[in-house]
C-alpha cells in the first residue's frame, strides 16, 4: 500500500502594526487584533524588446526637413552649373541636353592690309537660331607707303556680318544688306542674330577706305545657338563659375 505524503509548508505573515508573526491564512492578528490584508498583485504591464522599438520607431519629422532641403540645394547648384558653365564636362551634358556649344570664328590677332579686307566664313546655319558674339579692338596701325604721321582715324576697322549673296555684292563694290555694320571704329562688340532659315554667312573686317595704312586687329568672335537661358544669364554664370575655378 503505497502512501501519498503531502508536505504542508506554513508561510509566515507578518502583522503591519505590531509585527507579530502569523500563520498563513490568518486574517486578524493573534496579538492586537489588527485585521490582515491578504498580498496584493499589480497588473502585468506589456513591455516590448530594444530591438522592437528601433524598429517601429518612426523618424522625427524634424530631422527629414533639414535633409531634404540640403539635397535640393545640391541637385539646383548641380543643374547651374551643368546649364551655365564652360567646363568641358559640363559643356558635355549640355551637348547631351541638345544644347550646341560656341564655336570660334576669329580667336588670334590678324592684320588687314590698305584698302584691303579679311573675311571668315561661319558655318552653315539651319535654322539654329544662332547667334554671332565677339569683341574687336584695332591696337595699331602700320603705313604701307608715305604718310607722315598717324591720327586717331587711321586705327579706324569696319566690321559686318552678312549672307553669301550680300557678300558677292559687296565685294564687287555695290551696296547691300547686312545682317551687322559697326561702321568705322577703333574697337567695338559684335552682337548680330542670324536669321532663322539660316545659310552661309561672313564676318567681314574692312580696311577698304585707307588707302595707306595696314590695321592690325585683335578680335574675338564666336558662333553661338541660342538657348532657352537668356545670354546675360549665361555670360554672368560662366564668370561666376570661372571665378570660382569650375
Amino acid at each position: 500500500m503505497r502512501f501519498l505524503l503531502l508536505e504542508q509548508t506554513v508561510r509566515a505573515v507578518l502583522c503591519s502594526k505590531c509585527g507579530t508573526d502569523l500563520p498563513d491564512g490568518s486574517q486578524f492578528c493573534l496579538k492586537c487584533g489588527e485585521p490582515i490584508r491578504g498580498p496584493e498583485t499589480k497588473p502585468a504591464v506589456e513591455t516590448s524588446s530594444p530591438s522592437d522599438a528601433r524598429t517601429h520607431r518612426p523618424a522625427p519629422a524634424g530631422r527629414r526637413g533639414p535633409i531634404i532641403w540640403i539635397f535640393l540645394a545640391i541637385v539646383l547648384v548641380a543643374i547651374l552649373w551643368a546649364a551655365t558653365s564652360g567646363n568641358p564636362f559640363a559643356q558635355g551634358i549640355q551637348s547631351l541636353a541638345g544644347s550646341k556649344q560656341d564655336q570660334t570664328i576669329v580667336g588670334a590677332p590678324f592684320t588687314v592690309s590698305a584698302h584691303s579686307f579679311r573675311y571668315y566664313k561661319l558655318p552653315p546655319t539651319e535654322a539654329n537660331h544662332a547667334v554671332v558674339l565677339g569683341r574687336f579692338t584695332v591696337s595699331n596701325a602700320t603705313p604701307s607707303g608715305g604718310g607722315d604721321g598717324q591720327s586717331a582715324s587711321d586705327q579706324d576697322i569696319e566690321v559686318y556680318v552678312m549672307s553669301d549673296s550680300a557678300f558677292a555684292v559687296w565685294q564687287n563694290g555695290y551696296a547691300a544688306n547686312y545682317v551687322y555694320q559697326s561702321g568705322r571704329a577703333p574697337q567695338g562688340n559684335v552682337e548680330a542674330q542670324l536669321p532663322d532659315e539660316g545659310g552661309v554667312y561672313y564676318v567681314v573686317f574692312s580696311n577698304k577706305f585707307s588707302p595707306k595704312l595696314a590695321k592690325k586687329v585683335n578680335a574675338d568672335i564666336v558662333l553661338r545657338y541660342k538657348s532657352w537661358m537668356p545670354q546675360s544669364v549665361r555670360r554672368a554664370g560662366e564668370r561666376f563659375w570661372n571665378w570660382f575655378g569650375l
